[in-house]
């Protein structure tokens, strides 16, 4: 209880917390019950702000508060939109500072107001100290903006008024709400069609709508839709589409809230299938339930953005009316007015259709346009369905779609301008199928029209002087690539085919030769695109699954390549689709392993040696070199590297080799485990190195002292020496990317050795729960064990959801088979891991001993 006893006995306050919790409840629970039977939004949003009102003004009274001073609702409770589980935001507005006592029954009834249960955010101020703030803090001034009396002082409320639109400059309040805007829109990765978007914050969420109606309130516009529409900023018709909108996001929040109890405003996997059903969706053959739902909530968010952009455009004329000189004729279809494209008449799109491509074309091309002006919006939404077979099979309209992926800046802007505004879908009817629909595949984390949309930008990045220092090969081949321009189709049509049903690669494929043929590409171009759809998985599913050690390995995929166009075009494309999936999935590792597969395949096709093109003698040389650098002698590392076979030096960077020499040169037979960790060379993560006597299970010991301590691992290299050491290299990664990892290095060394040392019993992993995806899209564990083509070793593949503890569980079994592990290529595709790993022993040859491993397996990976 807070310290209101001082104003309010103890057993009082008790009895009025428990008077005024039960008022609440009782209050909240009819207004779902009328909410529930009748669902209208406002009702609900009202009811809830006269609940609270009633109960501040008893509280008020019961701190016998003076009736000079004044309380104030703000923020959304200001509006009388408070949603279920909302905060309350309360203004205490006094004439003068507050003396001793004052300040003692404020400070008592605030406490009051958290014990009851209701979550505030409050402030206490004069009138002087309300537009000091205003003043400074752009977020200060929009919520007394939306002041309300609750009760208290008229008159004092009145002059708070006044002054406050004295002090309003609505064209400055304009550009900051603007930048506010832009800022949300980065921390939500600038689009609404995240899989599990934020209805409040995220672009096209319930924010946008209410950041034009405080823009309107700060110009004196009114606070209602049709008030925009007599100030002529919408037409009847959007003021209508608006208040629908609105709803839709109102009647999403307002369950969420009811569902989870809580201030969510997540649209998380946990709960789109039950609000699908609070709205009525049902499934589909194809389709869940909360995939429909879905699909009407990126329908709804990507209608605010663009009434969004409207408005705040017409806002900006509004505000700055003489700011740009008259308008300047671009050609007879279009003109620039304030440094937006912008149609001569409402009507071009209607006479010359081909208009309907070449306004981006002109966006591309005339870096002075920053974008189009609201009448050219409306027009262009209004002529998308000119876009039909007419139109697609013109020759001038193809080429003009083509010529948009050829030119030198904005293409990435307007491919999404035109998804945006419906273009895209009705130039690409395969394109239409994807817009808005969901990937169930837990790494993912965008739609796939948005995936796509993020492939190509990447790609495109690969093409900016400014990002050349962020990878410079890609930027190198790209740059050099003769038509970078063919990569963007084959980006544009990689995906194009999901949620059909069957291989979408070779589905997409005969769209993408489809599209080059009608469109009038070479031949070669086109196989080019052709089989970069086809294979864009191919490149990741070698590097990830495969043992690149193996020169087969690598001639397959060399041959698969055929030439150096086709690699080069492949290893730009595979980078920029892994990169598109989600921020958590890429890594430094997994660019490493492209890299090397790159570079063995380029040697390889280039008629190197095997030898040569998997780099042996190239790596020991580097390593040589690196090694003087350190100042060691001619020779030194001979000791150990007399131990290590090939497998070790193909498996292993120059960076790697150097670093292991280094640590061991002088210790190569040694009783004590050695064990060495820095920071991963790669730049994520630790690297920890451990050279020991081999003994069993050792693998299954390492991994879990490794999920003891909270790391995944992101790469294993499991390597035994000529006399009989084990030489193991592990790439650590924190999950939650919360440790300082320099910080643990010190740490890890000695409690490792110490364990190994003595001999200490396996840990076994701290039990861990399962991420939120993976208990809604569960993922059926897959064990496959077959041999290697020369059949000295077997390679076992698994693929399971990711969980605590999954690795330590495959290398006991392993162990209780005594079966020894080679290598380990550990792939963790959000939350998805597809893991390889080479193994021999005993048994293997035997089809019932390995069933029975495969069993055993599928076991401890089941969730």
């Amino acid at each position: 209880m807070s310290d209101s006893s001082s104003i309010i006995p103890p057993d009082t306050a008790r009895d009025i917390i428990g008077r005024y919790k039960a008022r609440l409840k009782s209050g909240g629970s009819s207004l779902r019950a009328a909410y529930e039977t009748r669902p209208l939004t406002d009702p609900i949003l009202r009811g809830r702000s006269q609940l609270v009102d009633g109960v501040l003004a008893d509280l008020w009274a019961d701190f016998g508060l003076p009736a000079s001073a004044t309380l104030v609702a703000v923020g959304g409770y200001g509006r009388e939109e408070l949603f279920p589980c909302s905060d309350v935001d309360l203004l205490f507005l006094l004439e003068d500072e507050p003396d001793a006592n004052l300040e003692e029954r404020l400070t008592g009834m605030i406490g009051l107001i958290w014990d009851i249960g209701l979550e505030i955010g409050h402030s206490v101020r004069t009138i002087e100290g309300c537009l000091e703030e205003a003043t400074l803090d752009v977020t200060v001034m929009t919520n007394l903006l939306e002041a309300r009396r609750v009760l208290g002082n008229p008159e004092l409320f009145e002059r708070f008024e006044t002054r406050l639109r004295g002090v309003i400059n609505a064209g400055q309040f304009f550009k900051a709400k603007r930048l506010e805007q832009e800022q949300r829109y980065t921390r939500h990765n600038e689009t609404p069609y995240s899989l599990e978007p934020n209805c409040k914050e995220s672009p096209g969420g319930l924010r946008d709508l209410q950041m034009i109606g405080w823009i309107s309130r700060a110009a004196g516009m009114g606070t209602h839709w049709r008030d925009l529409a007599r100030h002529g900023l919408v037409t009847d018709d959007e003021a209508t589409e608006l208040r629908e909108l609105e709803r839709f996001l109102q009647h999403a929040r307002i369950r969420l809230h009811h569902l989870t109890g809580r201030r969510e405003d997540r649209l998380l996997f946990d709960h789109q299938e039950k609000l699908a059903r609070c709205f009525g969706f049902e499934a589909t053959e194809a389709r869940r339930a909360s995939e429909v739902f879905m699909q009407e909530y990126y329908r709804t968010a990507k209608k605010v953005t663009q009434l969004n952009t409207i408005l705040l455009l017409n806002f900006g004329v509004e505000f700055f009316p003489n700011r740009y000189p008259a308008a300047i004729n671009i050609n007879d279809r279009f003109q620039c007015v304030r440094e937006l494209l912008d149609v001569r008449d409402e009507g071009v799109f209607d006479r010359h259709p081909s208009a309907l491509l070449e306004c981006f074309l002109l966006l591309e091309q005339r870096s002075e346009l920053k974008g189009m002006t609201a009448r050219t919006l409306r027009a262009l939404w209004r002529g998308r369905k000119l876009i039909n077979a007419e139109f697609r099979q013109n020759p001038a309209n193809r080429a003009l779609f083509l010529r948009l992926l050829q030119q030198k800046r904005g293409v990435v802007h307007e491919m999404r301008r035109m998804n945006q505004y419906g273009i895209l879908s009705f130039y690409l009817p395969a394109w239409r199928r994807i817009v808005g629909q969901m990937q169930h595949d837990l790494f993912h984390v965008y739609t796939v029209d948005q995936h796509i949309l993020q492939v190509l930008r990447n790609v495109r990045r690969f093409m900016v002087a400014e990002h050349a220092h962020e990878y410079p090969l890609l930027t190198r081949l790209t740059t050099s690539f003769e038509k970078p321009w063919l990569i963007y189709i084959a980006a544009l049509f990689h995906d194009i085919a999901k949620g059909r049903g069957g291989d979408h690669s070779k589905l997409g494929m005969k769209d993408a030769r489809d599209f080059c043929e009608s469109h009038g590409l070479e031949e070669n171009d086109t196989l080019l695109v052709e089989w970069l759809v086809q294979h864009h998985l191919s490149m990741s599913n070698v590097a990830q699954k495969q043992d690149m050690s193996d020169l087969e390995v690598i001639r397959r995929f060399a041959n698969l390549a055929g030439d150096e166009r086709r690699l080069n075009a492949l290893y730009i494309l595979t980078h920029a689709d892994i990169r598109g999936t989600s921020p958590k999935v890429w890594n430094g590792w997994k660019g490493k392993l492209l890299e090397d597969l790159f570079f063995a395949a380029q040697r390889l096709l280039r008629g190197a040696t095997p030898q040569q093109a998997l780099g042996t003698p190239i790596r020991q040389d580097d390593a040589r070199n690196l090694l003087r650098y350190y100042g060691l002698r001619p020779g030194t590392e001979d000791s150990l590297w007399d131990q290590l076979d090939t497998v070790y030096f193909l498996r292993h960077d120059p960076e790697e080799i150097a670093w292991h020499a280094r640590m061991l040169y002088y210790r190569v037979v040694t009783d004590e485990p050695v064990v060495k960790a820095r920071l991963s060379h790669v730049g994520e993560g630790l690297q920890v190195m451990v050279y020991m006597k081999d003994q069993r299970d050792l693998f299954m010991r390492l991994c879990g002292f490794f999920s003891r301590l909270g790391f995944s691992i992101a790469d294993a290299k499991i390597h035994t020496t000529r006399h009989g050491y084990a030489l193991d290299s592990f790439v650590l990664l924190d999950p939650g990317q919360e440790v300082h990892y320099r910080d643990l290095i010190t740490l890890l060394e000695h409690d490792l050795t110490e364990r190994l040392a003595t001999h200490a019993p396996v840990d076994r992993p701290a039990s861990g729960r399962l991420s939120r995806e993976v208990k809604h899209f569960p993922i059926t564990p897959e064990i496959s064990i077959r041999p290697d083509e020369r059949g000295q070793h077997h390679i076992m593949s698994v693929t399971a959801a990711d969980r605590p503890g999954l690795l330590f569980g495959v290398a006991e079994t392993l162990a209780a088979y005594g079966i020894n592990l080679h290598t380990a290529k550990i792939a963790t595709l959000g939350e998805r891991v597809e893991d390889t790993f080479l193994i021999s022993g005993p048994g293997l040859s035997q089809d019932v001993q390995v069933l029975k491993i495969e069993s055993d397996l599928l076991e401890k990976l089941a969730v």
